[in-house]
């Protein structure tokens, strides 16, 4: 028989339970994303240019893009995001408008612009690298928009703070250096949409028809945060908005930030007429700097791969990984790149027997790393880079660090590829965990505690990365790419989406504290922003609060 005392202390623990289950079940924006999904809109948001339909458009947008730089303020011309803004403006400019277009597209020359393009990234670049800075870090959160990074910050904040500007509630947002950070918007347009490829020879031809880029903010709006007059101009629609521009992709964004030059989307670091660009990296790298990238997904990706690789089609994973790692390829079959001090990313475990993307040279096996490959860039089959490779039962986070350390020991480069069955990092959610909801196919990624374990974070990559690239006090360039946001855009997921703002802005938290500790904001630079945007609109962002609040 229980004494009284034990009948107290068993119900005590029995509500104890229950609370604890109740809190570990309370997941609002997972609840809201799937209700959402199920019930085809929602009140709080949607996608596209219709409210009424949630996951109408799932793919990207000619939105202005959010910039945020630190150690940029009070710097030299160049430098300084102001060379570029306001009366600044190259799209105040004809002369400069034709430049990057070839053309003065419609709509797109205006007088009162306050935004800049997505080439002037390369010049403030350039002009870092010119100027005595030590130290440039590119971040780029793929597929982040103002209202992407609107909606992480009211959730991770509790508060409705803000509908217009720098916004606050991220690191990325709040983050002063010093005194040193500054804010404005890009236009992230390509030069055209697509441009008729040959991947086997590596050529590029001009269709009869093409579609050309170009920005017209009378439509668009004057701001990220503003509300396009014609909504289906956003999407390039040319059927159903006066003025048709194509919106870009990855390839063509990331190669107008590492080379200042617009090309057609698809385009990894080539112009169109074919001609191979010169990236940042490269540039840096003849000047005795140390230079990597990380991402969240495939390292040969767009973003990762336009920091270093050249190829007519971003869908050449294999060649634009040999690239990376300094291996013969078709783009440079005889002469290989000198290829990066550090490459961090996904991919592990992505299998493909046939890929017709990879042109005649596709090796069957990993989708982007042959075994050769492997073998070839291995320190210890002769090869540059010490490699760390996602491993049963091992800790991702721990593993990356000694070989990390063993890189800094033996004066070698660092190779790291993980991943999971979809190839990119574990999706963090909305509640930092890993329990993505459905999206728009009405499908959700489930991993399992190997998968959590085994794989780093983005937080992981760049500290790592960080600390080989800077151990023997050699200036360094670093891409970040927090490629998850732009996968959780396209899936229409808003708690995938706010899951990789907040991972990204960890990695970009880990990058500031390491330049507080170990460098100054006179000798560093961090530029953070998207290469594009998607097409999430929040109707009542309030809706995203635990507890929404009374209006």
């Amino acid at each position: 028989m229980f004494k009284k005392y034990q009948w107290c202390l068993l119900i005590a623990l029995c509500f104890s339970f229950q609370a604890n289950a109740n809190l570990f079940a309370a997941d609002p924006i997972h609840d809201l994303q799937t209700n959402s999904v199920n019930d085809g809109k929602a009140a709080f948001a949607h996608w596209g240019w219709e409210a009424d339909k949630y996951t109408l458009w799932g793919t990207h947008t000619n939105r202005l893009i959010p910039v945020y730089t630190f150690g940029s303020k009070n710097a030299v011309p160049g430098v300084n995001l102001s060379s570029y803004s306001d009366q600044n403006s190259p799209y105040r400019n004809q002369t400069a408008i034709r430049q990057f277009y070839g053309r003065v597209p419609k709509g797109t020359f205006n007088p009162k612009a306050e935004y800049f393009d997505q080439t002037n990234l390369y010049d403030m670049q350039l002009a870092a690298l010119r100027s005595g800075k030590k130290h440039i870090f590119l971040v780029v959160f793929d597929g982040m928009d103002w209202q992407t990074t609107q909606a992480a910050a009211i959730w991770k904040t509790q508060k409705d703070g803000y509908q217009s500007g720098r916004g606050a509630g991220l690191h990325f947002q709040d983050y002063q250096a010093n005194g040193t950070t500054q804010y404005g918007a890009m236009v992230a347009a390509p030069y055209a949409s697509t441009l008729t490829l040959d991947i086997n020879t590596q050529s590029v031809t001009s269709p009869a028809a093409i579609q050309f880029g170009g920005y017209a903010s009378k439509l668009a709006g004057q701001f990220p945060w503003s509300t396009p007059s014609e909504g289906v101009y956003l999407v390039g629609e040319s059927k159903l908005s006066s003025i048709n521009h194509p919106y870009p992709d990855s390839a063509a964004t990331a190669t107008s930030m590492t080379t200042g030059y617009k090309t057609y989307n698809g385009s990894i670091n080539i112009n169109p007429e074919g001609v191979q660009l010169s990236t940042i990296a490269h540039l840096a790298q003849k000047q005795g700097w140390k230079v990597g990238a990380v991402s969240s997904v495939p390292i040969s990706h767009a973003t990762p791969a336009a920091a270093y690789s050249h190829n007519v089609s971003r869908n050449d994973y294999q060649d634009l990984t040999r690239d990376l790692l300094g291996l013969p390829s078709i783009s440079h079959p005889d002469s290989p790149l000198i290829g990066l001090d550090v490459l961090i990313g996904a991919g592990f475990g992505s299998e493909k027997n046939q890929d017709k993307g990879q042109g005649d040279n596709f090796v069957p096996g990993n989708a982007y790393l042959t075994q050769k490959d492997l073998q070839l860039a291995d320190s210890r089959s002769g090869g540059k880079y010490t490699v760390a490779l996602r491993t049963a039962g091992q800790s991702g986070a721990e593993l990356l660090k000694l070989k990390a350390d063993d890189a800094i020991a033996s004066k070698q480069r660092l190779f790291g590829y993980f991943g999971t069955q979809y190839k990119h990092l574990p999706f963090q959610t909305a509640d930092g965990k890993y329990n993505p909801p459905i999206g728009r196919s009405k499908t959700a990624e489930e991993y399992t505690e190997a998968d959590v374990l085994e794989n780093p974070t983005l937080k992981d990559f760049t500290e790592q990365a960080i600390r080989v690239l800077s151990h023997d006090d050699k200036p360094f360039w670093l891409l970040v790419e927090a490629g998850d946001v732009d996968w959780a855009n396209h899936d229409n997921n808003i708690d995938n989406s706010i899951g990789a703002v907040l991972s990204g802005d960890d990695a970009v938290r880990s990058i500031t504290n390491w330049v507080e500790k170990e460098s100054n904001w006179e000798e560093s630079l961090i530029i953070v922003t998207a290469d594009h945007g998607h097409y999430l609109v929040l109707d009542q962002p309030e809706l995203l609060l635990n507890k929404p609040e009374e209006k």
